[in-house]
């Protein structure tokens, strides 16, 4: 009897464990507060979750895996959006992601331009090497080129430096959540020297799980 209450006891510290609410994070060390909120979408009491992001960039391509399993476990609680952070006005990959974007197809095809980019080597620096690979991964051209130069697709292009400079995004990946806090693996990783990348991403996303816990208390 005695080893059965041993046991039950741990059963329950173990459960405690794996139920506990995420450790919130800490102002100036896990995260940073923006100095001029943005406007959050309000969906119900769903906490806004931004990530900025480029499709060529490593730590993107790293993160990318645990953070779309986040926003999977996530589920209902999140208002979950990404911004593809252009290298300059006519940027053919920030083109890409909205378009992609403006024709439902990105649930199918994100992952697939980034093993493009960081596996296959595809350079995606010019429209035609684009246009040349949606061709050859099924999407038809004209409907790719309707949505590529249609109004809102371009307002969209025009209007990302300006949404950039209103979250002061200078680097990627970012995150922002409720339009106040931002957190990113350089900003984790200034008080956590030494881990391994992929340990930067998951503990990134411990720091994110904090924040939406956080909000979430507020709505």
């Amino acid at each position: 009897m005695r080893f059965l209450r041993f046991a039950i006891v741990a059963i329950g510290l173990v459960a405690a464990t794996a139920f506990a609410a995420p450790a919130e994070p800490k102002l100036g060390v896990d995260y940073i507060q923006l100095a001029s909120p943005q406007p959050a979408q309000v969906v119900g009491k769903k906490v806004e979750v931004i990530e900025f992001f480029m499709y060529h960039c490593p730590h993107c391509n790293v993160l990318e895996p645990y953070l779309a399993e986040w926003v999977k476990k996530e589920g209902a609680a999140i208002n979950f959006k990404r911004v593809h952070m252009p290298y300059g006005p006519n940027d053919p990959e920030a083109h890409l992601y909205l378009t992609l974007e403006a024709m439902g197809k990105l649930d199918e095809m994100h992952a697939k331009v980034f093993k493009a980019i960081h596996v296959d080597r595809v350079r995606m620096a010019d429209d035609t090497v684009v246009l040349n690979w949606v061709v050859k991964n099924g999407i038809d051209k004209a409907k790719f080129l309707d949505s590529w130069n249609s109004f809102g697709v371009q307002t969209k292009m025009k209007r990302l430096p300006q949404v950039l400079s209103n979250y002061k995004v200078d680097s990627v990946p970012t995150l922002v959540i409720d339009g106040r806090y931002m957190t990113s693996p350089s900003v984790v990783d200034a008080t956590r020297k030494g881990l391994e990348e992929r340990a930067l991403m998951k503990a990134t996303l411990e720091v994110l799980d904090g924040l939406v816990a956080k909000v979430a208390k507020t709505k």
